[in-house]
């Protein structure tokens, strides 16, 4: 009687794959670890220094002024019903409330205290300590 030869895997062979596995982990993932929070900083950057400057700059340019403090961010995307009233708001300039990567609301003053014209920052992941904050003055 011929016996017919069994397909499959080996013991040996299965933990070999198992560490091959296990040691290209091992090098890529701590590569990959704090690029998330990296990309979280470079989306606050550009919706600082882009998306909400150039919202910002069109409303100033469609009213003579940017919102002030008290009117904040949500004058982008509606109209003002407290004074100064925009004679020609034209919005809305942006589709939201801008909420920063770690979702919390965007700090906006205008006339700003650093800059003449507004100051527009996130607190960032640490929101007890300036040494992550991200600002348009900086």
């Amino acid at each position: 009687m011929l016996r017919g030869k069994k397909s499959g895997f080996t013991l040996v062979e299965i933990l070999l794959v198992v560490v091959i596995i296990g040691a290209l982990s091992a090098m890529i993932i701590p590569r990959l670890t704090g690029r998330s929070e990296q990309a979280k900083v470079v989306a606050a950057q550009a919706d600082i220094n882009s998306h909400i400057a150039t919202a910002l700059k069109l409303y100033e340019l469609d009213n003579g002024f940017f919102p002030p403090t008290t009117q904040g961010l949500t004058a982008l995307s509606e109209k003002p019903t407290t004074s100064p009233l925009p004679q020609n708001w034209n919005g809305p300039y942006i589709d939201r409330d801008p909420i920063d990567p770690w979702g919390n609301s965007y700090e906006y003053v205008a006339p700003g205290r650093r800059r003449p014209d507004y100051d527009l920052s996130s607190k960032g992941k640490k929101l007890d300590s300036a040494e992550d904050d991200i600002a348009n003055w900086k």
